[in-house]
């Protein structure tokens, strides 16, 4: 949802204003896998501390725990759709992977939204040059479960998996117009948050879709942003790369987690509508390209970002650190 208000508002309840919902406009696929500047280890890579001797063999995992993080501002009606339509074939796709033994993989889906309940201020532009409240309450990273869902996540076995899936992604439209979607990454991969869903022995697969940047807080409240100037670079925002940590923290190292954002690769408008730079979301891929892919929305059908994300959570898949 944009930010950057269009007309004086009448209350603080105006403080966001929506946008439509985006379409084709732009490449499909950005950043890729040169690690050349040594920041992160690729994905598989262990980062135990080993005393740098021989590193341990990886093996293939049996077990995928996947998280979508689906943007439920204004603007994403169409792309939720798009996804409802396009998860069949990635399930699909799930169910027809066979590790090495030939074993069937064993994975598990869940849907959160980008909203985190916060509250704050909003610095308005010229000619208004004031400043209002705002409050919003968001999922915080709890999982969505929909009828036809026994437990807050579905599993290749459950009945009308896909169908099931396609209703707990369709988060609507009325959420927080402020996005944290690395915080809400975050606070959906605590146990706290969602118990027994982040298996030891499974790789974490994180999927975020949204048409807007990153604007994560960690705080609560007393929050500051800027209408015009976004959220890159506002102070007390952490940056993008101390996500990382909580990743790497709770699966214990980095090459037993994969992510795919799918968001704008630059700021583009078409008949769907406008989506902006995903800066803060492209640096969080940037500062681990071997297991964090970037899939451009503005391309307007999932389908080739959805198929970009499983061949990257196949391949951490293939590498998966040996469990210490």
């Amino acid at each position: 949802m944009r930010r950057i208000l269009a007309h004086a508002p009448s209350s603080a309840s105006l403080l966001f204003v929506p946008a439509l919902a985006l379409a084709a406009c732009g490449p499909n696929i950005s950043g890729g896998d040169d690690d050349d500047d040594g920041v992160q280890p690729d994905a598989g890579q262990h980062t135990g501390g080993d005393g740098g001797g021989e590193q341990p063999v990886s093996e293939q995992c049996r077990k995928m725990d996947i998280i979508f993080v689906i943007d439920d501002s204004g603007s994403m009606e169409q792309e939720q759709t798009n996804l409802r339509t396009n998860f069949p074939m990635f399930a699909s796709l799930l169910n027809s992977y066979q590790i090495s033994t030939g074993e069937q993989l064993d994975y598990r889906a869940a849907v959160t939204t980008t909203g985190v309940t916060a509250s704050g201020t909003q610095v308005l532009p010229p000619p208004f040059s004031t400043s209002l409240p705002f409050s919003q309450t968001g999922q915080d990273g709890r999982f969505r479960q929909v009828s036809g869902m026994t437990r807050p996540w579905l599993e290749r076995d459950d009945p009308n998996m896909a169908q099931t899936f396609g209703q707990a992604a369709t988060v609507g439209i009325n959420g927080p117009g402020l996005e944290m979607q690395l915080r809400a990454m975050e606070l959906a991969i605590q146990p706290s948050t969602n118990p027994g869903f982040v298996r030891d022995d499974a790789l974490l697969g994180i999927v975020i879709l949204t048409d807007e940047d990153d604007c994560s807080f960690r705080q609560s409240s007393g929050i500051t942003i800027n209408s015009l100037e976004g959220c890159v670079g506002t102070p007390g925002i952490p940056a993008p790369t101390e996500f990382l940590a909580a990743l790497d923290q709770v699966k214990g190292d980095r090459g037993r987690w994969a992510a795919a954002i799918i968001a704008g690769q630059t700021s583009c408008t078409s008949s769907f509508g406008d989506a902006v730079e995903g800066v803060r979301l492209k640096q969080f891929q940037a500062a681990s390209p071997g297991n964090v892919v970037f899939g451009d929305i503005c391309a307007g059908n999932l389908q080739g970002a959805l198929t970009q994300a499983l061949d990257t959570f196949q391949a951490a898949c293939d590498n998966f650190p040996p469990i210490d």
